[in-house]
Protein backbone atom coordinates (compact mmCIF):
# COMPACT_ATOMS: atom_id res chain seq x y z
CA UNK A 1 0.00 0.00 0.00
CA UNK A 2 1.28 3.45 -0.94
CA UNK A 3 0.57 6.56 1.12
CA UNK A 4 1.48 10.21 0.62
CA UNK A 5 1.20 12.51 3.62
CA UNK A 6 1.23 16.25 2.90
CA UNK A 7 2.52 18.68 5.54
CA UNK A 8 0.59 21.62 7.01
CA UNK A 9 -1.25 23.45 4.22
CA UNK A 10 -0.95 27.20 4.92
CA UNK A 11 -3.46 29.63 3.41
CA UNK A 12 -4.37 30.25 -0.21
CA UNK A 13 -0.76 29.87 -1.39
CA UNK A 14 -0.63 26.43 0.21
CA UNK A 15 -3.93 25.44 -1.36
CA UNK A 16 -2.63 26.58 -4.76
CA UNK A 17 0.47 24.43 -4.29
CA UNK A 18 -1.64 21.38 -3.44
CA UNK A 19 -3.80 21.90 -6.52
CA UNK A 20 -0.73 22.12 -8.77
CA UNK A 21 1.20 19.29 -7.16
CA UNK A 22 -1.49 16.64 -6.71
CA UNK A 23 -1.55 15.56 -10.40
CA UNK A 24 2.24 15.16 -10.26
CA UNK A 25 2.07 13.26 -6.97
CA UNK A 26 -0.54 10.90 -8.38
CA UNK A 27 1.43 10.28 -11.56
CA UNK A 28 4.81 9.66 -9.92
CA UNK A 29 3.89 7.77 -6.75
CA UNK A 30 0.43 6.32 -7.55
CA UNK A 31 -0.66 6.52 -3.91
CA UNK A 32 -3.58 4.51 -2.63
CA UNK A 33 -4.18 7.21 -0.02
CA UNK A 34 -3.30 10.89 0.18
CA UNK A 35 -3.56 12.49 3.62
CA UNK A 36 -2.94 16.16 4.43
CA UNK A 37 -2.78 18.32 7.52
CA UNK A 38 -5.30 21.13 7.05
CA UNK A 39 -5.27 23.05 10.32
CA UNK A 40 -3.77 26.18 8.70
CA UNK A 41 -5.61 25.93 5.38
CA UNK A 42 -7.96 28.89 5.95
CA UNK A 43 -5.74 31.99 6.04
CA UNK A 44 -3.40 30.18 8.39
CA UNK A 45 -6.08 29.60 11.02
CA UNK A 46 -8.28 26.53 10.90
CA UNK A 47 -10.28 25.22 7.96
CA UNK A 48 -13.67 25.84 6.37
CA UNK A 49 -16.23 23.45 4.96
CA UNK A 50 -15.61 24.71 1.41
CA UNK A 51 -11.85 24.33 1.68
CA UNK A 52 -12.23 20.78 3.01
CA UNK A 53 -14.66 20.01 0.18
CA UNK A 54 -12.21 21.34 -2.40
CA UNK A 55 -9.34 19.25 -0.99
CA UNK A 56 -11.43 16.09 -1.03
CA UNK A 57 -12.58 16.76 -4.60
CA UNK A 58 -8.95 17.16 -5.68
CA UNK A 59 -8.19 13.66 -4.45
CA UNK A 60 -7.20 13.95 -0.79
CA UNK A 61 -8.66 11.04 1.17
CA UNK A 62 -8.25 12.33 4.72
CA UNK A 63 -7.49 15.56 6.60
CA UNK A 64 -5.77 15.83 9.97
CA UNK A 65 -5.80 18.90 12.20
CA UNK A 66 -4.00 20.30 15.26
CA UNK A 67 -3.93 23.17 17.76
CA UNK A 68 -5.65 25.54 15.29
CA UNK A 69 -8.60 23.19 14.81
CA UNK A 70 -11.15 25.61 16.31
CA UNK A 71 -9.77 28.90 14.94
CA UNK A 72 -12.40 29.09 12.20
CA UNK A 73 -15.92 28.80 13.62
CA UNK A 74 -17.16 27.27 10.36
CA UNK A 75 -15.73 23.95 11.50
CA UNK A 76 -18.46 23.47 14.10
CA UNK A 77 -21.00 23.25 11.27
CA UNK A 78 -19.48 20.17 9.67
CA UNK A 79 -16.80 18.41 11.72
CA UNK A 80 -19.21 15.94 13.34
CA UNK A 81 -20.55 14.85 9.95
CA UNK A 82 -17.24 14.75 8.06
CA UNK A 83 -15.93 11.24 8.66
CA UNK A 84 -12.73 11.87 6.65
CA UNK A 85 -11.45 14.59 8.99
CA UNK A 86 -9.80 13.97 12.34
CA UNK A 87 -8.79 16.38 15.10
CA UNK A 88 -6.41 15.58 18.00
CA UNK A 89 -7.81 12.56 19.79
CA UNK A 90 -6.51 13.73 23.16
CA UNK A 91 -8.80 16.76 23.25
CA UNK A 92 -11.17 16.46 26.27
CA UNK A 93 -14.13 14.08 26.15
CA UNK A 94 -17.16 15.66 24.51
CA UNK A 95 -15.14 17.73 22.04
CA UNK A 96 -16.78 17.84 18.57
CA UNK A 97 -15.36 15.64 15.85
CA UNK A 98 -13.31 12.45 16.05
CA UNK A 99 -9.69 11.65 16.77
CA UNK A 100 -9.40 8.65 14.47
CA UNK A 101 -10.98 7.33 11.29
CA UNK A 102 -10.70 4.36 8.96
CA UNK A 103 -10.54 5.48 5.34
CA UNK A 104 -11.42 3.25 2.39
CA UNK A 105 -10.21 3.46 -1.20
CA UNK A 106 -10.63 0.86 -3.94
CA UNK A 107 -10.89 -2.06 -1.52
CA UNK A 108 -8.06 -0.90 0.76
CA UNK A 109 -8.23 0.56 4.25
CA UNK A 110 -6.02 3.01 6.13
CA UNK A 111 -6.67 4.25 9.64
CA UNK A 112 -5.55 7.75 10.57
CA UNK A 113 -5.03 8.97 14.13
CA UNK A 114 -4.43 12.60 15.11
CA UNK A 115 -2.69 13.44 18.41
CA UNK A 116 -1.39 16.71 19.86
CA UNK A 117 1.71 17.14 21.98
CA UNK A 118 1.74 18.87 25.38
CA UNK A 119 5.22 20.39 25.48
CA UNK A 120 5.03 24.15 24.69
CA UNK A 121 1.37 23.66 23.70
CA UNK A 122 -1.90 23.84 25.71
CA UNK A 123 -2.31 21.03 28.28
CA UNK A 124 -4.39 18.15 26.96
CA UNK A 125 -4.94 14.52 27.88
CA UNK A 126 -1.85 12.33 27.61
CA UNK A 127 -1.19 11.62 23.90
CA UNK A 128 0.85 8.51 24.73
CA UNK A 129 -1.94 6.90 26.75
CA UNK A 130 -4.54 7.91 24.17
CA UNK A 131 -2.42 6.43 21.39
CA UNK A 132 -2.27 3.06 23.16
CA UNK A 133 -6.04 2.94 23.60
CA UNK A 134 -6.80 3.87 20.00
CA UNK A 135 -4.21 1.55 18.48
CA UNK A 136 -5.59 -1.43 20.41
CA UNK A 137 -9.08 -0.62 19.15
CA UNK A 138 -8.15 0.07 15.54
CA UNK A 139 -5.79 -2.91 15.14
CA UNK A 140 -8.88 -5.11 15.35
CA UNK A 141 -10.08 -3.48 12.11
CA UNK A 142 -6.86 -2.85 10.18
CA UNK A 143 -3.10 -3.03 10.64
CA UNK A 144 -2.51 -0.06 8.36
CA UNK A 145 -2.40 2.88 10.78
CA UNK A 146 -0.88 6.32 10.22
CA UNK A 147 -0.44 8.70 13.17
CA UNK A 148 -0.11 12.46 12.70
CA UNK A 149 1.54 13.71 15.90
CA UNK A 150 1.03 17.48 15.93
CA UNK A 151 3.63 18.66 18.42
CA UNK A 152 6.20 21.38 19.07
CA UNK A 153 9.04 19.58 20.82
CA UNK A 154 11.23 17.29 18.75
CA UNK A 155 11.91 15.16 21.82
CA UNK A 156 8.20 14.53 22.33
CA UNK A 157 7.78 13.56 18.68
CA UNK A 158 10.76 11.19 18.74
CA UNK A 159 9.43 9.66 21.95
CA UNK A 160 6.09 8.98 20.26
CA UNK A 161 7.87 7.30 17.37
CA UNK A 162 9.60 4.88 19.74
CA UNK A 163 6.41 4.48 21.79
CA UNK A 164 4.51 3.24 18.75
CA UNK A 165 7.31 1.41 16.90
CA UNK A 166 5.96 -1.89 15.61
CA UNK A 167 2.40 -0.97 16.62
CA UNK A 168 1.50 1.36 13.75
CA UNK A 169 2.55 1.84 10.14
CA UNK A 170 3.89 5.36 10.52
CA UNK A 171 4.29 8.27 12.91
CA UNK A 172 4.62 11.58 11.07
CA UNK A 173 5.23 14.86 12.87
CA UNK A 174 3.51 18.13 11.97
CA UNK A 175 3.17 21.65 13.40
CA UNK A 176 6.67 23.16 13.20
CA UNK A 177 6.44 23.73 9.41
CA UNK A 178 10.10 22.85 8.72
CA UNK A 179 10.80 19.51 7.07
CA UNK A 180 13.27 17.46 9.08
CA UNK A 181 15.77 15.09 7.47
CA UNK A 182 15.49 12.22 9.96
CA UNK A 183 13.08 10.04 8.01
CA UNK A 184 13.69 6.37 8.76
CA UNK A 185 12.13 2.99 9.36
CA UNK A 186 12.41 2.25 13.08
CA UNK A 187 13.68 -1.21 14.14
CA UNK A 188 10.23 -2.78 14.54
CA UNK A 189 8.92 -1.45 11.23
CA UNK A 190 7.27 1.91 11.86
CA UNK A 191 8.10 4.75 9.45
CA UNK A 192 9.03 7.94 11.27
CA UNK A 193 9.81 11.60 10.58
CA UNK A 194 9.96 14.42 13.14
CA UNK A 195 8.25 16.95 10.87
CA UNK A 196 6.89 16.61 7.35
CA UNK A 197 7.16 20.36 6.75
CA UNK A 198 4.64 22.78 5.30
CA UNK A 199 2.93 23.67 2.04
CA UNK A 200 2.67 27.39 1.45
CA UNK A 201 4.65 30.64 1.08
CA UNK A 202 8.34 29.80 0.94
CA UNK A 203 9.68 33.31 1.61
CA UNK A 204 7.66 33.97 4.74
CA UNK A 205 8.53 32.78 8.24
CA UNK A 206 6.73 29.48 8.73
CA UNK A 207 4.26 30.78 6.15
CA UNK A 208 3.63 34.13 7.86
CA UNK A 209 4.66 37.60 6.62
CA UNK A 210 8.28 38.25 7.55
CA UNK A 211 7.83 41.86 8.71
CA UNK A 212 5.30 40.99 11.41
CA UNK A 213 7.31 38.06 12.74
CA UNK A 214 10.51 40.10 12.79
CA UNK A 215 8.72 42.92 14.63
CA UNK A 216 7.56 40.45 17.25
CA UNK A 217 11.06 39.12 17.81
CA UNK A 218 12.61 42.60 17.86
CA UNK A 219 10.09 44.30 20.14
CA UNK A 220 8.12 41.56 21.95
CA UNK A 221 5.02 43.71 21.35
CA UNK A 222 1.69 42.15 20.30
CA UNK A 223 1.59 41.63 16.54
CA UNK A 224 -1.02 40.11 14.25
CA UNK A 225 0.42 37.47 11.93
CA UNK A 226 -0.96 37.16 8.39
CA UNK A 227 -0.17 34.52 5.79
CA UNK A 228 2.51 35.63 3.36
CA UNK A 229 2.00 35.77 -0.41
CA UNK A 230 4.34 34.86 -3.23
CA UNK A 231 5.72 31.56 -4.48
CA UNK A 232 5.16 28.30 -2.69
CA UNK A 233 7.12 25.36 -1.46
CA UNK A 234 5.64 21.90 -0.99
CA UNK A 235 6.67 19.26 1.54
CA UNK A 236 5.33 15.74 1.97
CA UNK A 237 6.45 12.16 2.50
CA UNK A 238 5.84 8.99 0.53
CA UNK A 239 5.46 5.81 2.60
CA UNK A 240 5.09 2.26 1.32
CA UNK A 241 3.42 -0.26 3.60
CA UNK A 242 3.50 -4.05 3.61
CA UNK A 243 0.05 -5.29 2.51
CA UNK A 244 -0.24 -7.92 5.25
CA UNK A 245 1.72 -6.70 8.28
CA UNK A 246 0.93 -3.01 7.80
CA UNK A 247 4.50 -2.13 8.69
CA UNK A 248 6.56 0.22 6.56
CA UNK A 249 8.99 -0.80 3.86
CA UNK A 250 10.02 2.64 2.62
CA UNK A 251 9.79 6.33 3.48
CA UNK A 252 10.89 9.07 1.11
CA UNK A 253 10.90 12.86 1.38
CA UNK A 254 9.00 14.95 -1.16
CA UNK A 255 10.18 18.55 -1.54
CA UNK A 256 9.24 20.84 -4.42
CA UNK A 257 9.35 24.57 -5.19
CA UNK A 258 7.14 26.64 -7.46
CA UNK A 259 8.68 27.14 -10.92
CA UNK A 260 11.61 24.93 -9.92
CA UNK A 261 10.26 21.44 -9.45
CA UNK A 262 11.13 18.76 -11.97
CA UNK A 263 9.81 15.23 -11.57
CA UNK A 264 10.01 12.18 -13.77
Amino acid sequence: MKVVFIGDIVGSVGRKAVKEMLPIIKKKWSPDFIIANGENAAAGRGITKQIAKDLFEQGIHGITMGNHTWDNKDIFDFIDEESRMVRPANFPEGTPGRGAAVLKSEGKELAIINLQGRTFLPPLDCPFAKAEVLVKQITKKTKHILVDFHAEATSEKIAMGWHLDGKVSAVVGTHTHVQSHDERILPLGTAYITDVGMVGPRDGILGMERSAVLQKFRTQLPVRFNVDEGKWHFHAVFIELHPQSGLSQRIELIRSYEDQFIME
